[in-house]
């Protein structure tokens, strides 16, 4: 019986040890190389993806700006609002198979995205070409 409750009691704990763990959902505050943040993305569910848009574009005047070097669907479409990150999959503690669209040029990039393992208010955002790739570091936004 003693055994049992342990057991028990084992289960409770990493059930709610797992349901405070910190997930990639939500909104993040995206910055330039300088450290200023430009925009905030909101990541979410969608279907059995992983995917994200421009919620706001922090400078008032570039508010309107459209994305006009993109491809396809996407050309000349509202920057805010646009769906910058889609065909993500949950593998392990990371998300893989998915496209980054870089707005502002218009490019598209495979990537992946991961919590920062000392800090879940940091998301990691590598987009690669080939074998090169860049990360930068998101901060969850309030």
């Amino acid at each position: 019986m003693k055994a049992f409750k342990l057991l028990l009691c084992l289960c409770v704990l990493l059930f709610i040890s797992e349901s405070y763990a910190q997930d990639i959902f939500g909104k993040w505050k995206v910055t330039n190389d300088e450290g200023k943040v430009n925009s905030i993305v909101e990541i979410y569910q969608h279907g059995d993806e992983i995917a994200g848009k421009v919620l706001r574009i922090m400078k008032e005047e570039d508010r309107d700006r459209k994305c006009t070097d993109c491809k396809g669907q996407l050309k000349d479409k509202p920057i805010e609002g646009l769906k910058v990150i889609h065909g993500f999959k949950k593998e392990g503690n990371e998300y893989t198979d998915g496209t980054l669209i870089d707005p502002h040029s218009g490019k598209e990039y495979t990537g992946k995205l991961w919590l920062d393992e000392n800090n879940p208010d940091k998301l990691k955002v590598r987009g690669y070409i080939a074998f090169f790739y860049k990360t930068k570091t998101w901060e969850r936004a309030e």
